[in-house]
C-alpha cells in the first residue's frame, strides 16, 4: 500500500515539473530588476563595465553608494509618504461618503449623476494636463504638495465609486433599520456599519491608491518646482548625469526608494488578497 502510495506521489511530482519549472523561470523574470539593483548598488562604472551580471566581491563593494543614495532619497521619501499618505487616508474617505450615499439612496438624478462619474473613467487624464495646470496657476497651487494630493484625491474617485457602491449594496439592509432604529445618524451608521463589513476592499484600495501616489511621476513633475518639494519619481529623474552617469549611485537610490514598497507589500500582501477574492465572490 505504502509502496504505491509513493509510486502516486513519484508520479504526479513528475507531471507537475513542468509547471514548477514555468513558476520558477516568472519568477525569476520579475526579480531579476530587483536583483540587478541591488548587485550594481555595490559597484563603481569600472566594475559595472567590467562585471555587470554579477556580484562582485563582498570586500570591495562601495557602500559609499548607499550612504550618497539615503542623503539624496530621504528628503524625496518624506515628501512622497506626506503626498500618499494624506491624499490616500482623503481619497477613501470622500469616496466612502460618496459609495454611502450611491448605494443607499435614491433621488431624482442620482442615476444620472452616477453615469456621470463612470464616464470619468473613460477619459484619459493626461487630456487634463493643459486645462489642470491652467486651473492650479489660477488657484496659486503650483509649486506645492497639496496640488498633488488634491488632484490624485480627485481622480481618484471614479474608480473608488465604482468599486464601494457594489460592496456597499451588499450589506444587507436590515443592519441600516437596526442602526436607524437605534438612532443612529449617517455618520454612525458609516462608521458602525459601513466601514467594518468593507474593511478588505478598503484595505485593497488603500493600498492602489498608495501605490498610484508614491509612483506618480507626470503630475509632480508639471507642478513642483523647488528641488526641496520634489516627490521620489521627479527626484530620481534628476540622477542622470549630462555626461557620465554613475550607476552604482543610481541603482542604491532606486532600491532605497523601492524598499517601502518592498515593506509594504509583505505586511499588507494578505490584507490585499483578500480583498481581491471577496470582490470576485461578490461580483
Amino acid at each position: 500500500m505504502s509502496a504505491a502510495l509513493s509510486d502516486a506521489v513519484g508520479s504526479r511530482r513528475k507531471k507537475d515539473w513542468p509547471k514548477h519549472l514555468f513558476i520558477w523561470g516568472f519568477l525569476a523574470i520579475e526579480l531579476l530588476p530587483l536583483y540587478m539593483m541591488a548587485q550594481v548598488s555595490f559597484k563603481n562604472n569600472a566594475e559595472f563595465i567590467r562585471n555587470p551580471w554579477f556580484p562582485s566581491n563582498p570586500l570591495h563593494w562601495h557602500w559609499e553608494n548607499w550612504a550618497f543614495a539615503a542623503k539624496l532619497i530621504l528628503p524625496y521619501v518624506a515628501n512622497t509618504v506626506f503626498v500618499a499618505v494624506t491624499g490616500t487616508f482623503a481619497m477613501l474617505a470622500f469616496a466612502v461618503f460618496g459609495a454611502y450615499f450611491f448605494g443607499r439612496y435614491k433621488m431624482p438624478g442620482s442615476g444620472l449623476l452616477w453615469s456621470a462619474f463612470m464616464v470619468l473613467m473613460l477619459l484619459p487624464g493626461i487630456a487634463n494636463i493643459v486645462p489642470l495646470f491652467s486651473l492650479l496657476k489660477e488657484m496659486s497651487l503650483l509649486n506645492t504638495l497639496y496640488a498633488i494630493i488634491i488632484v490624485s484625491v480627485a481622480g481618484g474617485q471614479a474608480f473608488n465609486l465604482f468599486v464601494l457602491r457594489s460592496f456597499i449594496e451588499e450589506i444587507p439592509k436590515d443592519l441600516f433599520e437596526a442602526a436607524e432604529m437605534d438612532g443612529a445618524t449617517h455618520l454612525q451608521r458609516i462608521f458602525h456599519v459601513v466601514l467594518p463589513m468593507s474593511s478588505s476592499i478598503l484595505g485593497t484600495l488603500a493600498i492602489l491608491a498608495f501605490l498610484g501616489m508614491w509612483n506618480d511621476f507626470l503630475l509632480p513633475l508639471i507642478i513642483l518646482r523647488d528641488k526641496e518639494l520634489f516627490t521620489l519619481g521627479v527626484g530620481l529623474i534628476y540622477l542622470d548625469g549630462e555626461y557620465v552617469k554613475q550607476w552604482g549611485q543610481i541603482m542604491a537610490s532606486y532600491f532605497f526608494a523601492a524598499i517601502p514598497l518592498i515593506i509594504l507589500f509583505l505586511f499588507t500582501m494578505r490584507l490585499f488578497v483578500r480583498g481581491l477574492s471577496q470582490g470576485a465572490i461578490k461580483g
